[in-house]
């Protein structure tokens, strides 16, 4: 009697895409506790070809309500808090967040804003240690805000900038620790894609070929968080190349300019959507994993750099009022980058309006606060944590204070001080936010 055939076990072959989208299922999870929606089947076969890349968006014409919320700086907590303020996620079932172990769940990346078009003005990164749970939190909720007729678009600041060239001065020990831990899932995912062999169709690449794996002045115990960050934020590397690539430098929405610094008459002469288009471009590595920023995102007069509109109340409202001009339709420029301790506010008769309030505890420790735009722009006004919940941040200003007398005496470090030895003199970094 002949011997039953053995069962059929299906072919690495047949299922690339599905090993694939496992991989990277388990990767985002692993990383964020986050799932992201996976394509139909019919859109994953492994013969199509890959997507063309998105061109940043840079003009849409004003929603029923819009949103704008400042610099998150890598704390998670907070920026739920802005999120919830801004009525973008459901409301939290208990007192603010005030611990690093608030994290993203079921709630907070369910879009609960309907049409309401929310952008955030840039620097997620640096700071504090949430650096990746924010970039996946945030692009997890832009996708339900799509399917449910609204929109989340946070735009590109300096320190995005800072971090794709390769510039780690505001990072943080716990920023580095946090791109270890993602470096050691990605690489699992990795294994687990090279199990298919030859039938991925695109082969999976390894972003860690060609990154250094010591850096002399920084502490050893350090190299592995500096190797990763450099591996997963450099042009073409996946973090940049999947968050950030695709922002935008400045969004134009109906009467308002958003954008992280400012924009000055050469910046508009040249061309808002070149800007973002080649900024894009580098991102993505079209000019190579070493090719240096574009001019208008390097330097004091950057658009992601530029204060001349929001350090102080003596402002240039002259020049300002140009700037607009030369832009159809638009009445006010919307900006980050510059803490403003009196909260958010508004100079050269409201075309200047600036919301940065210093949110993350990296960075300030600020109320939140965010800018709500109503009525074509008819209607503009700023949402205040309510004082039943204010409490819970002031209460932490006599340990900041504390705080900072020892940072004046040299014994606390700021960013990438906090990674150097003492032998090589650096003992603090000064710089704005």
């Amino acid at each position: 009697m002949a011997a039953a055939p053995p069962p059929s076990v299906p072919a690495c072959g047949d299922l690339p895409a599905a090993v694939s989208a496992f991989a990277d299922a388990f990767v985002d999870f692993a990383v964020s506790g986050i799932f992201f929606p996976t394509s139909s089947p019919a859109s994953a076969s492994p013969s199509s070809p890959p997507p063309s890349p998105t061109t940043p968006t840079t003009f849409l014409p004003s929603p029923s309500r819009l949103v704008a919320i400042g610099d998150l700086h890598g704390d998670l907590p907070k920026s739920l808090s802005a999120l919830r303020l801004a009525g973008l996620v459901p409301p939290a079932s208990t007192a603010p967040d005030s611990s690093p172990s608030a994290s993203a769940s079921a709630s907070t990346t369910s879009w609960a804003a309907g049409p309401t078009l929310a952008v955030q003005l840039g620097d997620i990164l640096d700071r504090g240690g949430d650096e990746l749970r924010l970039l996946y939190l945030l692009r997890r909720l832009a996708l339900s805000a799509e399917s449910r007729g609204g929109a989340l678009l946070p735009i590109l600041g300096n320190h995005e900038v800072m971090n794709v060239s390769g510039d780690f001065r505001f990072a943080t020990p716990q920023g580095f620790q946090e791109f270890s831990a993602w470096a050691g899932w990605y690489r699992a995912g990795l294994a687990i894609k090279r199990r298919c062999g030859d039938h991925l169709d695109p082969q999976p690449t390894n972003p860690f070929l060609g990154v250094p794996k010591s850096f002399p002045g920084v502490k050893p115990e350090f190299w592995d968080g500096m190797r990763s960050r450099l591996a997963a934020l450099r042009p073409d590397g996946p973090i940049a190349r999947r968050f950030l690539a695709d922002l935008p430098t400045v969004l134009v929405v109906g009467d308002s300019v958003f954008v992280h610094g400012g924009l000055l008459e050469a910046n508009v002469e040249y061309g808002l959507e070149r800007i973002n288009a080649e900024v894009s471009e580098w991102i993505r590595g079209e000019g190579g994993d070493n090719a240096r920023a574009p001019e208008y995102v390097r330097g004091r007069d950057a658009v992601v750099w530029l204060r001349r509109f929001s350090d102080g109340f003596d402002c240039d409202c002259q020049r300002l009022e140009g700037v607009l001009g030369m832009i159809p339709g638009a009445k006010r420029m919307v900006m980050g980058h510059t803490i403003q301790t009196v909260g958010i506010n508004a100079v050269c008769g409201a075309q200047a309006v600036r919301v940065d309030v210093g949110l993350s505890r990296g960075c300030g420790n600020g109320l939140p606060e965010v800018l709500e735009i109503n009525g074509g722009g008819a209607d503009v006004r700023v949402i205040t944590t309510p004082p039943s919940e204010a409490w819970m941040y002031r209460k932490q200003e006599a340990e900041k204070a504390a705080a900072a007398v020892k940072e004046k005496k040299g014994e606390v470090k700021d960013g990438l001080a906090l990674l150097v030895r003492e032998s090589h003199g650096l003992k603090e970094v000064e710089a704005k936010a």
